[in-house]
Order: structure tokens, then sequence, then C-alpha cells
């Protein structure tokens, strides 16, 4: 049996993420990918990125110590090897330059900045496709901080990926654009067919929380009655209640009201009256995307 340790961080908008995971090959040389450890540090970069165009010195700080910290985390898990991806809040900060540079110099790991349509990508390859009837066409959708994610999947195969401007930080800071809107809803209008049966997927830590949220079971997908009711009960309340009230973190109590109306808008303009939960994201992804196409940085102690 050969087996490797590989770890994954997703510099997010509104958190950083980092999961190590083992790659299992039996002596049959079947494939097991499990998860071994998973941390989320909630640094908001998105806050000073969208807001600025720029990440604050004492973000910046703050972002460095985090990253030395998931180093000294891999090295006592014994991980061969990471690959640290950065999307929209970097992607848009006019010195992402500089702060990449920084990690770097002060940590030695090295971050990448990637597109909306790689990000699109990967996590569409989170989960394996399931094998469904070749009249069934599925839709990924992953709401994050900066951008949305979406993703059309036929029989066993990506069609279709697009990233968006539009997501949970971007709508606290009153940068989420109206004519994005428009441009998600004709892009599904576009790229759906009524000849096939439509199921929807989302992915990432948001609609995780609503399924919890929702007391929807796992494995069940969560019904639009079920989410534009939970968006009206937790929009009477204040952000402190939300707290409270649902057990949520300060960092997602704000941000799930957003993440409500993304998915909500998604649901209705593909026709669609409930939505599965895979539990699975970018980093996901990524750990898939170093053993499989070699992507993974050797760890630098």
């Amino acid at each position: 049996m050969n087996l490797n340790k590989i770890a994954a961080i997703d510099i997010g908008s509104n958190a950083v993420r980092m999961l190590i995971s083992y790659v299992i090959k039996n002596n049959e040389g079947k494939l097991h990918f499990q998860k071994n450890s998973y941390l989320r540090l909630p640094l908001r970069l998105g806050e000073d990125s969208f807001k600025d165009q720029s990440i604050s010195e004492n973000k910046i700080e703050t972002f460095v110590n985090a990253i030395n910290s998931m180093k000294y985390i891999m090295k006592v898990h014994g991980v061969d090897y990471y690959l640290a991806y950065a999307t929209s809040a970097l992607r848009e900060a006019e010195n992402s330059d500089f702060v990449i540079a920084k990690v770097k110099s002060e940590t030695a790991i090295e971050i990448e900045i990637i597109d909306g349509l790689k990000e699109a990508k990967i996590i569409s390859n989170a989960k394996p496709i399931e094998k469904n009837h070749p009249f069934r066409k599925n839709l990924y959708v992953d709401v994050g901080g900066g951008s949305t994610e979406l993703s059309f999947v036929q029989n066993d195969k990506k069609t279709l990926s697009r990233s968006f401007n539009i997501g949970t930080v971007r709508d606290l800071n009153k940068k989420n654009k109206t004519n994005v809107w428009d441009q998600i809803k004709i892009w599904i209008k576009d790229n759906m067919d009524n000849d096939f049966k439509l199921r929807l997927f989302g992915t990432g830590g948001n609609i995780n929380k609503i399924q919890n949220m929702t007391n929807t079971k796992v494995g069940k997908p969560i019904s639009y009655f079920s989410m534009i009711t939970l968006l009206n009960n937790i929009s009477k309340i204040d952000y402190e209640k939300r707290i409270l009230q649902y057990d949520l973190n300060p960092d997602r109590a704000d941000v799930i009201v957003p993440a409500l109306k993304i998915f909500l808008k998604t649901m209705e303009w593909s026709s669609s009256n409930k939505i599965f939960v895979p539990k699975v994201g970018l980093v996901d992804g990524m750990i898939k995307e170093i053993y499989f196409n070699s992507a993974g940085k050797k760890l630098k102690l």
C-alpha cells in the first residue's frame, strides 16, 4: 500500500482554509482520498480588496502569520506536497504581487493566483460525477466571498464553467453589481436544455451551514421552501441574534443572508425546487489536482 500526505490551501475572500488529506493506493491500485485535518481562519481579505483595491498592512501581517501557522501544521503532519491558490480577493488587490512575495520570503510558501474559470473547473472536479441517466444535466454552484462559480455537467463530463464577480463579502461591501445578476440569469437560461432534467448542486461553507440550519438530513436535498423560509426568518433578526439563535460563527452570521439570496436566485433561474449538497469545495478539488496533475509544491521547512 502506498501512502502520501498532501495539503491544499484556499485563500478566499472570507476565509483561508487548509485541508490535509491522505492519498491511499492499495495493492490493487485503487485510490482513496481520506481527509485528515481541516483548518479555517476567517481573515476577510475581501473586506480590504473590494473596498480599497488593496490589502492593508495590518491584514497582510495577519495573513503572513496565518500562512506561517499552516506551514508548521503541515510540518507536524508530515505533508509531502501542497498547493496554495488565491481567488478573487487577491485577484483584485493591486498589491497582490507584494503580498505573495512577502509570504514567500517569510514562510517559503508559494501562492498562485488563479482565475475564475480555473476555480470553477477545480470545484466541479472535487466530487466524482455520478453515473446519471443520460438525460440529466447537473449545475454546480459555489458561492464564495468574492465570486460565484457555475459549472454545467452532463453525461459524466463538464461541459461549461464560468465565474461571476458576485459574492457574499462583496455584497456586504455593496460591491455586487446589478448587471452581474443579469449575466448569471442569461448564462443559465442560455445553457439550459429543456429536453434535459436539471439537477442543482451547491458547494462551499455557506450551503453546508444552510443545510444544518434548515434541518436537512445529510444526503438529502434542501428544498426551495426551506431556504426561502430560512431567509425570511433570519432577515428579521439582527446580527447578534443570528449568532445566538442559529449557533453561527460571527464571520458566518453576516454572509449567510447574501449567500441564501444567491442560491435562491440560481434555483429560480434554473427552475430547480431543490439543491443537493455534496459537502465539497475548492480544497477538495485541489487535493485531486496535486495528485493527478503532479501540481503540488514540495514543502520546504
